[in-house]
């Protein structure tokens, strides 16, 4: 009986964890055509997390640096006080 608790444990881990990988790869992978931008966004319309929150739309005031969305390429550049956000360097 053990034996398969364990079994049935590690099949479940195994699946929370391809999950995660695959929200992970999504979230990462950006969308195309598009850049992200911060410094621009209004409270509570960010696309994303940052070092202060994890989720989309928890930005608490305006203009924040850190909060970002995502504009087409090209976009980010044309905007007084905006700043594009570099990719993270892949793997």
């Amino acid at each position: 009986m053990k034996d398969s608790n364990a079994l049935i444990r590690a099949a479940l881990i195994g699946l929370v964890a391809m999950g995660v990988g695959a929200f992970t790869m999504t979230a990462s992978a950006g969308k195309a055509g598009m850049e992200k931008c911060a410094g621009i966004v209004k409270a509570g319309k960010n696309d994303c997390g940052t070092s202060a929150h994890a989720c989309a739309g928890q930005s608490t005031k305006n203009g924040d640096a850190q909060e970002w969305v995502y504009v087409p390429v090209g976009t980010c550049d044309k905007i007084v006080g905006a700043k594009v956000v570099a990719a993270a360097p892949k793997k």
